[in-house]
C-alpha cells in the first residue's frame, strides 16, 4: 500500500472534547489499562503453572487473555501518551499500522470465541471422544486459524480504508484510528467503501456468530438428555464463562459497529469504542475467575508466595 495522498499524519481527538476532563479521562483509562493487564497477565500466569489446568478449554483461556492483553495495547497507550503530553499527532503509517492491528485482533478474538464455543459443544456433547477429538494439535491449529483469518480480514479492512485519498482535513474524531471516522475525512466519496466495508465485516461476524450459536443449541440440546439436575447444572457450569464472555463481545460489537452508515454518530461511536475495545477486554479475566473455581484456585496459588 503506498500513500499517494497529501496527508502525512492525523490527529486524534482523544477521550474527551472537554479540556478540563482530560486529566480525568488519563486517570480513568490509565486505571482501566493497568487493571486490564494485570487480570489478563494472572490469567496466563495461573494457567501455565496450574497442571489441573493444562487442558483445551484453558489453553484458548490463556490465548484469550493474551489476545485482549494485545488488544487494549494497540490503542490504550497512544491515546494516554497524547493525553498526557497534550499532543496529539498520529503519523499516516502509524494510523495504518494501527487499524490493521485492532482489526486483526478484533477478527481474530471473534473466531478464537467460536473456536471456544465449538470446545464447549464437544466437552458436553461427546465427553467419552472429547480428549481424542479435542488434541493439542486441533487446538494449536484452531487459534492458528483464529489468528490468520483476522489478519486477512485485516488487510482487506485496511486496504478498503486507505484506498481513500485524503488530502484535506486530517482531525480523526476518535481516541485511536478506526475506518468510519478515518473515511469521512477522505476527499473522495466514501459511501461504496463503507458499504463494502459494512457488508463484508458484517458477513464474517454474523458466521461466527451463527457458529457459536448452533454450537450452543447443540449443548443446550446435550442438557436437555441429562437427567439429573446437579449434572446439568455442572455440565452447564463449564459453559457459563464462555457465555457470559461471547454475550458481553457481541453485544458491545453490534452496538458499535452493525448499524447503517447514515446513523453514524462520532460521539456514540467514540463512547461505544470505549465498552467494546476497552472495558470488555479488561472484564473478561473478572468473568473467568468470578464464575470459574479451578481459576480461582489457580490464581490463589499464583498470589500465595507473595502474601
Amino acid at each position: 500500500m503506498r500513500n499517494e495522498t497529501g496527508v502525512t499524519e492525523f490527529i486524534l481527538k482523544g477521550f474527551s472534547d472537554t479540556p478540563e476532563l482530560r486529566l480525568v479521562s488519563f486517570s480513568v483509562f490509565l486505571f482501566i489499562y493497568l487493571f486490564s493487564l494485570l487480570g489478563n497477565m494472572s490469567v496466563i500466569a495461573a494457567v501455565s503453572r496450574d497442571s489441573r489446568l493444562h487442558t483445551p478449554m484453558y489453553f484458548f483461556l490463556q490465548n484469550l487473555s493474551f489476545l485482549d492483553m494485545c488488544y487494549t495495547s494497540v490503542t490504550i497507550p497512544k491515546a494516554l501518551v497524547n493525553s498526557l503530553v497534550g499532543s496529539h499527532v498520529i503519523s499516516f503509517w502509524e494510523c495504518v499500522a494501527q487499524l490493521f492491528l485492532f482489526v486483526t485482533l478484533c477478527a481474530a478474538e471473534c473466531f478464537l470465541l467460536t473456536a471456544m464455543a465449538y470446545d464447549r459443544c464437544l466437552a458436553v456433547h461427546k465427553p467419552l471422544l472429547y480428549s481424542v477429538i479435542m488434541s493439542r494439535k486441533l487446538c494449536v491449529e484452531l487459534v492458528a486459524v483464529a489468528w490468520l483469518s483476522g489478519a486477512l480480514y485485516a488487510i482487506f479492512h485496511t486496504a478498503n480504508t486507505f484506498s481513500l485519498l485524503f488530502c484535506g482535513p486530517n482531525m480523526v474524531d476518535h481516541f485511536f484510528c478506526d475506518s468510519s471516522p478515518l473515511m469521512r475525512l477522505s476527499c473522495s466519496d466514501f459511501r461504496t467503501h463503507e458499504e463494502v466495508g459494512f457488508a463484508v465485516g458484517g458477513c464474517i461476524v454474523l458466521s461466527a456468530f451463527a457458529l457459536t450459536v448452533a454450537s450452543y443449541g447443540v449443548i443446550i440440546s446435550a442438557l436437555a438428555q441429562i437427567r439429573s439436575a446437579g449434572g446439568r447444572g455442572k455440565a452447564f457450569s463449564t459453559c457459563s464463562s464462555h457465555l457470559a464472555t461471547v454475550v458481553l463481545f457481541y453485544a458491545t460489537g453490534s452496538a458499535a459497529y452493525l448499524r447503517p452508515a447514515s446513523q453514524y454518530s462520532p460521539t456514540r461511536g467514540r463512547l461505544l469504542s470505549v465498552f467494546y475495545s476497552i472495558l470488555t477486554p479488561s472484564l473478561n479475566p473478572l468473568v473467568y475467575c468470578l464464575r470459574n473455581r479451578d481459576m480461582q484456585g489457580a490464581l490463589k496459588k499464583l498470589l500465595a508466595p507473595a502474601s
